[in-house]
């Protein structure tokens, strides 16, 4: 009898862990693409990247100025005739509706990215690359030591997760 009680609560809490790591393992990285503010269900978890043609217009974006405004939640581009393309209006709502700005959100991104043992999805993947270029853009703007100090790791972080998502390290 105590045997027969003992597997059976074994297997509970067993069957407890197993649910509890499948459920923190599917958690979202970046919850807010499932709660955009535009409200067309076309631009529910958004997603920039569909073609080659896309990779190589978002490269060209981020190459010639890509800014995220922190203060004002905007997204610019430098260059106008890139920025008139209705082709990025996806890559607007990914920069200013589901991308973390502060730094606290930034490091609970990073915390769950390294505790992540998958590959990131694509979407996650040009999200965290994204999330980096923000990154990297409010460390050239932090004028405290303290501050520019927790923006660099933040930004190395995300470089790690990128690098090791990528299997070059």
């Amino acid at each position: 009898m105590e045997t027969t009680l003992a597997l059976v609560i074994l297997s509970v809490v067993l069957w407890h862990l197993h649910i509890s790591a499948a459920l923190h393992w599917r958690r979202v990285l970046y919850p807010s693409a499932f709660r955009t503010k535009r409200g067309t269900p076309a631009l529910l978890n958004p997603s920039i990247q569909r073609s080659v043609e896309d990779a190589n217009l978002l490269y060209e974006v981020v190459w010639s100025g890509l800014y995220v405004e922190a203060e004002k939640n905007v997204l610019r581009v430098a260059d106008e005739e890139l920025a008139s393309l209705r082709r990025l209006q996806p890559l607007e709502v990914v920069c200013e509706d589901v991308l973390p700005r502060t730094l606290s959100d930034i490091r609970r991104l990073c915390h769950n990215l390294e505790q992540r043992r998958a590959r990131m999805s694509k979407e996650d993947f040009e999200r965290t690359v994204l999330t980096m270029v923000y990154t990297a853009e409010r460390l050239a703007q932090s004028s405290t030591g303290h501050q520019r100090e927790l923006w660099a790791d933040a930004l190395l972080q995300l470089y790690k997760r990128i690098k090791k998502d990528l299997g070059t390290e």
